[in-house]
């Protein structure tokens, strides 16, 4: 299969395009890719800011992994997992990523940055071609 590559702006409009384009490619139900998706997209508009071009790249693994990539061009690694305390509102994109991931990273270069993961593959869709609605 030919892997997703999507070049955008990060903007919070994409996020929901570009978890449906995740979903269609996929052609399953994908929760945690869905979400790790939005996560790593909304980390570039708030802390690289808005309108920030943006490379999106998602693949299939010959060892049955689910990998997606977000390049940014901040070559910043702002990536820190924070313990927020339960009355805050944000901080928890990182923990999440780590819950629901087999592994992730980042790779800096002089040009930006590179957050990827990689998650199990999806289930196949069910019997009779019907999907569950997605997340």
């Amino acid at each position: 299969m030919k892997p997703l590559v999507l070049h955008l702006l990060a903007l919070p409009k994409a996020v929901p395009e570009v978890r449906h384009a995740v979903r269609e490619y996929l052609g399953a139900p994908c929760p945690e890719v869905q979400l790790c998706v939005s996560e790593l997209l909304t980390n570039v508009v708030d802390h690289v800011g808005e309108a920030t071009p943006v490379t999106v790249r998602l693949f299939l693994t010959p060892d049955g992994r689910t990998r997606l990539e977000v390049t940014d061009s901040d070559p910043h690694a702002w990536l820190i997992a924070r313990h927020p305390g339960e009355d805050d509102e944000t901080g928890r994109g990182l923990l999440l990523l780590d819950a629901v991931t087999r592994r992730w990273g980042v790779w800096l270069t002089p040009a930006g940055k590179t957050v990827w993961c990689e998650v199990s593959r999806p289930p196949e869709s069910p019997p009779g071609g019907r999907t569950p609605p997605s997340v």
